[in-house]
């Protein structure tokens, strides 16, 4: 007997599908389209499937909890689930594409931006006009025609459930939306606010956007709504949010030190991205709040310059470290990972489950990329 198709491998199935069906469509409307699905391709082919992945784990977790468990293997179900975790894919790829061009970012996983693909194909094509324009311009609708294909997958899954869980995962989604929505916001408005917010609110400010911009939104919904579609108890949904949100946490302050000491190598960005993109993070907030006047205004004169050299990539990373932030920061990871894996422990799910949720919260903040 054949073993089942791994999930991941599922839902990368079916973004080529939709990749190929868009190629498809989008020459019936102009040949010149073709590049909005060259660059998607580039932007969904890659990446860990964290959100696929928990998205599954979470759908187990219900399907298998309380005294009506169903085997997993034999639900009809797991379908609907690679049809939200597709959505959910799409949905990251979606809001990378923004992201970068908010932070004016040349690379993602190692290849070009999507803008900065679009700029490329300007320049090569000798197009007239900003080159800049074009590609920030091409990749924002870019972003919105992947919204789009994820909007189709979240609409199937919401068919496919009964009205009472149609209504819940709705305002999931909803939620989602807008929490990430508005961390991004809080994000960059953060970053331009900087120097008038007060020292003792600094950090957290910047916590509050991790928990907004990425922590609900990578872990809490992918892992709610997997659950949701399986018709997850209030206490289900509670215990999986409550294992969610610290670990979403630890995750995006693991990819923070990842994007000042990480290797260029292993990460595909380049040393010290995040400090030439003036990514405001706990990491410095952390420092900034304990440094002397002095060095801090250094930290503000500098952070956000495009043209930041080795030397002073080296300095920062210096002062993160001598200020005791580096540990500060670890020690947050630790702590948070800790607290998930205590609610865990007294979730109840069986052992399957156990096991893949344990080995997702050490994958999501003891990686190095």
């Amino acid at each position: 007997m054949t073993s089942p198709k791994p999930v991941t491998d599922r839902v990368s199935d079916a973004l080529r599908e939709i990749l190929d069906r868009g190629a498809i469509e989008l020459d019936t409307i102009a040949a010149d389209a073709e590049s909005l699905t060259h660059v998607a391709s580039s932007l969904v082919s890659g990446g860990k499937r964290f959100r696929a992945r928990l998205a599954y784990w979470g759908w187990r977790a219900a399907l298998t909890h309380g005294d009506l468990a169903v085997d997993p293997d034999t639900d009809p179900g797991l379908d609907r689930v690679v049809t939200l975790a597709t959505g959910l894919e799409l949905f990251h790829a979606a809001a990378l594409v923004h992201d970068d061009i908010i932070d004016n970012s040349d690379t993602r996983r190692g290849t070009p931006s999507a803008h900065r693909q679009f700029h490329a194909h300007h320049r090569e094509k000798g197009y007239a006009g900003s080159g800049v324009d074009y590609g920030s311009s091409s990749a924002i609708l870019l972003g919105d025609l992947l919204l789009a294909w994820a909007d189709d997958q979240f609409l199937r899954t919401a068919l496919s459930l009964s009205e009472q869980d149609r209504d819940i995962f709705a305002t999931e989604l909803r939620t989602m939306r807008q929490d990430v929505t508005v961390g991004q916001f809080l994000d960059n408005h953060d970053t331009v606010a900087w120097a008038s917010i007060p020292l003792d609110e600094a950090v957290d400010r910047a916590q509050r956007v991790v928990i907004y911009k990425s922590a609900k939104y990578s872990v809490e919904a992918p892992l709610a709504l997997g659950a949701i579609t399986a018709s997850a108890s209030p206490a289900l949904l509670s215990a999986l949010r409550g294992f969610a949100v610290p670990l979403g946490f630890a995750f995006q302050l693991r990819d923070d030190i990842l994007g000042v000491f990480g290797d260029p190598e292993v990460t595909g960005k380049p040393a010290g991205d995040d400090l030439r993109e003036g990514k405001r993070t706990v990491l410095l907030a952390i420092a900034r709040q304990r440094a002397d006047r002095s060095t801090r205004e250094t930290l503000d004169e500098i952070i956000g310059d495009h043209n930041l050299g080795d030397d002073q990539i080296a300095m920062i990373r210096t002062t993160l470290t001598t200020t005791g932030a580096l540990d500060e920061v670890e020690s947050l990871i630790a702590r948070s990972r800790e607290r998930a894996l205590r609610v865990l422990d007294d979730m109840g799910v069986d052992g399957a489950v156990d096991r893949e949720l344990r080995t997702l919260a050490s994958a999501l903040t003891e990686r190095a990329v």
